[in-house]
């Protein structure tokens, strides 16, 4: 049976820049689009060529990529020519081998924003088209507001796309531009358009996500007909975000009916990059990814209830409903105190400890767990910690060092330029098992009214300075995440730190340090990160 093909369009670097807080410079475009071009995603929009000047630098440098590299900007403006708008003229000079414009298809936004007639409207989407295809150019139409204006003048909205497509237009993307539409108005209406004229195999769909129906839609389009799907990586938007690819990517390589029935240009093997792909967005604009992300999320296959673990043993597709591995994700097996001796004996199967059923080890750890959450520790996410804890059970950790003492200072002042600013510094003495010293010294000297790094990094810069035989398995190592919680409440409260550290292979792990003083609780936390890096990295003990 002969696949239909389906084609992925990314809009990250430009709709997806749209988002609140979310601004891309120049290298980090690049990067991004070299990622999405590895995929094997069809089209990859680079921004609007003359709107900034960072989409202006992106634009001139122009990435080489076997992706379809495309411009986006508008269409022509009311009384003036195609060959005249010095808008359109700053998107054609930007010389990309596919161009989209956006265009008014609701008759709303036509009487309300641009002030013109229906015919005016419908004349500039027309002559735009023409003249984008004079030169050569792969055309898009985005059809903004197009379901919206669908069922408030049904005749207009098609007279518009109809009329881009009549004038040369590759792909006729209709736009769900508010986020407003649910799966069967889409569906309703991409039917409407196909039967109107326009081909499926020239019809796109572009979402939104405010009620959370972005990928529900874009599939109904597909069911519909469309063959061309718009989205952003992570979901990433205006308002509430876009379709998100790193979910319909492998819904559509992997679930039926679309497996079966059409094909992309993401291969089985690209799909494995995925999760990092993901990562490596959320890495670049400095936010934690979301755990919960279908497919790619850090607990997308976490499976904390005994029953569950002790199923996934036998049979993963028993809670599971696809292998994380194709992904390039893994499974998680938690431990808290719901926990049994499935998912106990899961977890350490995972971290390559071979404990056999029934051996009290089992039993010594489980109660070890208890006690400590019991205390303010959780080890629901903190992983490595759990595994350190396992091992000094099972007598199978190294002390590789011990930190005879750390001081840490931090000082708030106003500097010579009458700014007011904290300074933190750190000192840490480890003694090596040989008996040996090393004392550590940190300080932010560099601190700003916007710069202040805090006291728990510097007891990290201090304690990651310098650890003798060990440092280079430790240079690597870095801290991406940083959680607090006081669990009884009050100034003498407890509280419980959780850092998620990551190294050069990706690799990422959490641990968690539990006092009533909080830089105590993050120092425990440290330093049981860098032991559980020594311990999986092989070190051997230092004489």
């Amino acid at each position: 049976m002969t696949k239909e093909r389906l084609y992925l369009y990314d809009t990250t670097l430009r709709d997806g820049q749209q988002t609140q807080g979310v601004q891309f410079s120049t290298p980090e475009k690049a990067q991004i689009a070299a990622v999405l071009d590895g995929l094997g995603i069809d089209y990859v929009e680079g921004g609007w060529p003359g709107a900034n000047p960072t989409d202006s630098e992106f634009f001139e440098t122009k990435p080489k990529m076997a992706a379809t590299f495309t411009a986006f900007g508008m269409t022509k403006r009311a009384g003036m020519s195609a060959e005249n708008d010095d808008v359109l003229a700053a998107v054609m000079n930007a010389d990309t081998p596919a161009v989209c414009l956006v265009g008014k298809t609701h008759d709303f936004h036509v009487d309300t924003a641009l002030g013109i007639t229906l015919e005016e409207n419908t004349a500039n989407i027309s002559k735009t088209m023409e003249y984008l295809v004079l030169k050569g150019r792969e055309t898009l139409f985005d059809a903004e507001h197009f379901f919206d204006g669908y069922k408030s003048n049904p005749d207009y909205a098609l007279e518009t796309v109809l009329a881009a497509y009549a004038a040369g237009a590759r792909w006729i993307v209709l736009c769900d531009t508010n986020g407003g539409a649910l799966p069967r108005d889409v569906y309703e209406t991409t039917k409407a358009v196909i039967a109107a004229g326009i081909p499926g195999t020239h019809l796109g769909i572009h979402t939104h996500n405010d009620t959370e129906h972005a990928v529900a839609n874009s599939l109904a389009a597909v069911d519909a007909g469309a063959r061309q799907i718009q989205g952003t990586l992570n979901g990433l938007g205006e308002r509430c975000g876009n379709a998100n690819l790193t979910t319909l990517i492998p819904t559509l390589l992997l679930k039926e009916p679309y497996a079966s029935k059409y094909e992309i240009g993401v291969s089985l093997e690209a799909l494995q990059g995925l999760t990092r792909a993901s990562r490596l967005l959320d890495d670049i604009l400095n936010r934690v990814p979301m755990k919960q992300a279908a497919y790619v999320g850090a607990s997308a296959f976490a499976h904390k209830a005994g029953l569950h673990a002790s199923a996934i043993l036998k049979d993963p597709s028993t809670y599971e409903h696809v292998d994380p591995s194709v992904i390039g994700n893994e499974r998680i097996i938690p431990m808290s105190n719901q926990a049994g001796q499935s998912n106990l004996r899961k977890r350490l199967s995972d971290a390559g400890l071979r404990v056999e059923k029934g051996d009290p080890a089992l039993g010594r750890i489980l109660n070890r767990i208890k006690d400590r959450e019991a205390e303010g520790y959780s080890y629901d996410t903190a992983q490595a910690s759990f595994e350190v804890l396992a091992r000094q059970e099972l007598g199978m950790a190294e002390s590789f060092f011990d930190v005879e003492r750390y001081r840490v200072i931090s000082e708030r002042r106003r500097n010579a330029r009458g700014h007011l600013v904290v300074e933190s510094e750190a000192v840490v003495t480890v003694q090596l098992p040989s008996g040996r010293k090393m004392t550590s010294y940190f300080k932010n000297e560099d601190a700003t009214e916007m710069n202040d790094e805090g006291p728990v990094n510097a007891l990290w810069q201090a304690l990651r300075q310098d650890l003798g035989p060990y440092q280079d398995i430790i240079n690597d190592v870095r801290l991406v995440d940083f959680k607090v919680r006081i669990t009884n409440g009050g100034t003498e409260a407890v509280t419980r730190v959780i850092i998620d550290f990551e190294d050069e292979t990706g690799r990422r792990w959490a641990t968690v340090g539990v006092s009533a003083n909080i830089v105590d609780a993050s120092f425990e936390a440290l330093l049981e990160a860098l032991n559980w890096k020594l311990l999986r990295d092989g070190a051997v003990r230092a004489a």
